[in-house]
């Protein structure tokens, strides 16, 4: 069968793009191929649900622009929508000296990035939105909100099978070759053709790319975030979104709180190296998966660089104690008896040649082929603008 395009994956970002190209252009010939029986079964659905400020981001980059441009976008296809979303603001905490010069930095990024009504506060003001947080000084973030981006993704998958899409589900794809004058994309149910294929393929984004480009310079290294849940009768110790100053050197934000859309309160996540790209268990294994991460160059000297905070990550997996000690930095009343298992996730992170994490969203083309190789939060806020900045690629070489 023949398409104007095709897109691979079916999480946020790639029904969003399947978005952006249908509302632009109606008559546009869409398949949207996923490999699991629904969407947004990874990424996406395993996140923490925080509509992201912008304010981390380095100005003028791919993550500061979309976070910006996206941020707007999801909240009015949120109303639109009749998704429920709430904008409870949070605060980054500093709970040293030390951490004061990074809380400065992260202030004056976020006015760089169009941030209004950032507020740095004293002991005694975070105290009063956050009364348990333990910290001496800290930034006010009134953007940042919570949503559910399974319920946002159901709405898009509805959207764009009303807008003439097709949406094939159990379709791994597994090669992706010319056919004259056009693509062919081979799954394991058939053939597809399009003049114009853009793959979103999330945990296996390096290897979806390398099927069109050989040499791509990067390789996933997936990182496992485990989660705690707050008891019921704890989650008065937290009012919305409690965050530490992140390591700058460290491409994660710390262990945090964070009270979800259905009330829940999640503490965590960690970031442990994955040794499973869907591996969201401690013990879950896969060989292919770990060969390709510990042969890839750029790892050795990751890890080289971050053996003592991937050990300490290892160790936060598998003592709750320890888990407790980091939380407690921010909430010191909290205790292991105040927590019950949560969930888990597994970030996309992409790594060059040389160890070095990358920090913005990677795009990767050759010809009327693209692909998203790395798009780790704030992706799911950004979605829509990152479908739009797509399908403005597309349009250009249709034109």
């Amino acid at each position: 069968m023949k398409y104007d395009s095709i897109i691979i994956g079916g999480g946020i970002v790639g029904l969003a793009t399947a978005y952006k190209i249908l509302t632009v252009k109606p008559d546009h010939k869409l398949l949207l191929v996923e490999k699991e029986r629904d969407v947004s079964l990874h990424q996406t659905g395993n996140n923490s649900g925080v509509i992201h400020s912008g304010i981390y981001y380095k100005p003028g980059g791919l993550k500061a622009k979309n976070c910006r441009r996206g941020y707007k976008q999801l909240l009015d296809f949120c109303d639109e929508n009749e998704v429920e979303y709430d904008i409870c603001g949070k605060v980054i905490v500093a709970v040293s000296e030390d951490e004061m010069p990074y809380l400065n930095n992260l202030y004056e990024r976020g006015i760089q990035n169009g941030l209004t009504n950032l507020e740095l506060l004293n002991e005694k003001q975070l105290k009063e939105i956050e009364p348990h947080v333990n910290g001496m000084a800290g930034i006010s973030v009134p953007q940042t909100g919570i949503v559910d981006f399974k319920k946002v993704s159901q709405k898009l998958k509805e959207n764009i099978i009303d807008l003439g899409a097709e949406i094939k589900f159990n379709e791994e794809v597994l090669n992706i070759s010319k056919s004259g004058d056009g693509l062919n994309v081979t799954t394991l149910k058939g053939d597809y053709s399009a003049k114009y294929i853009i793959s979103c393929a999330g945990l296996h984004s390096d290897r979806v790319a390398k099927k069109t480009d050989p040499a791509l310079p990067l390789r996933i290294i997936p990182f496992r975030g485990e989660y705690y849940k707050l008891k019921p009768e704890k989650r008065y110790l937290v009012n919305s979104l409690i965050y530490p100053v992140p390591d700058p050197a460290f491409p994660f934000l710390g262990v945090h709180f964070t009270r979800m859309i259905d009330g829940e309160v999640e503490a965590g996540p960690n970031a442990v190296l994955a040794f499973k790209r869907e591996g969201y268990k401690k013990f879950d294994f896969n060989l292919k998966d770990t060969y390709e991460t510990f042969t890839w160059p750029g790892f050795i000297n990751v890890a080289g660089k971050f053996w003592r905070t991937g050990f300490g990550e290892f160790y936060r997996s598998f003592s709750k104690a320890a888990f407790v000690k980091a939380l407690q930095k921010l909430i010191p009343e909290i205790t292991g008896d105040d927590l019950e298992p949560g969930g888990a996730g597994v970030r996309a992170q992409a790594c060059d040649r040389n160890g070095g994490l990358l920090d913005d969203f990677y795009f990767s083309e050759n010809g009327n082929v693209l692909h998203v190789c790395n798009a780790p939060s704030p992706a799911a806020t950004s979605s829509l603008s990152i479908g739009e900045y797509i399908a403005g690629k597309l349009f250009d070489k249709m034109n």
